[in-house]
């Protein structure tokens, strides 16, 4: 074997050995890490600590029970909403598509707009989502719930503030501050 060829298999080797430790490409994680999760996966993560019963107050002054759990295997948190709208109960269900969070809500206006998180703050702990499309919307400007934020305060408190959208423009928006029932 001639020296360059030589050469040129030390390195190759070399790398490869400096690879396995971490150092090629600049990672400093240990080499039995798991890979840092994305920011919709990891939001999601945060959204499947939410398991429990929560009570909100809504600042139009209605108050709501919801029960979070997840299911499906661990790819699907549901939210039930209970009083909301005097007895009627609403129900939205958030899941990764690929690596887009996204969630569909139920609504008592008899659609379900589906919505695309589109923005992550705080480490995960403020979500907002925008529309994507909906089922049983009769056309584009009939009422239907638009965007939500989510921010999640901490494991006993998170609010949530849901745009309603109808004739080519926002026309209420409120917010719900919620906490963990013992």
């Amino acid at each position: 074997m001639d020296r360059g060829a030589s050469s040129l298999r030390t390195i190759a080797i070399a790398a490869l050995l400096l690879a396995g430790h971490g150092v090629v490409g600049g990672s400093d994680r240990p080499p039995d890490a798991a890979p840092a999760l994305s920011a919709p996966a990891a939001a999601f993560e945060r959204l499947k600590r939410l398991s429990g019963i929560w009570r909100g107050r809504s600042t139009k002054g209605w108050e709501d029970q919801v029960t979070i759990d997840v299911i499906a295997g661990g790819s699907v948190v549901r939210s039930t909403s209970f009083d909301a709208h005097p007895g009627e109960t609403m129900l939205t269900l958030y899941h990764m598509d690929g690596d887009r969070l996204m969630l569909t809500h139920y609504c008592v206006a008899r659609n379900q707009p589906r919505m695309v998180a589109s923005r992550f703050e705080e480490e995960g702990r403020t979500i907002r989502f925008d529309f994507l499309d909906a089922t049983n919307l009769p056309t584009p400007g009939s009422g239907h719930m638009h965007s939500s934020i989510l921010q999640l305060r901490d494991d006993a408190h998170f609010t949530s503030r849901w745009t309603w959208f109808q004739d080519g423009k926002e026309s209420w928006m409120e917010e719900i501050v919620y906490e963990r029932q013992r």
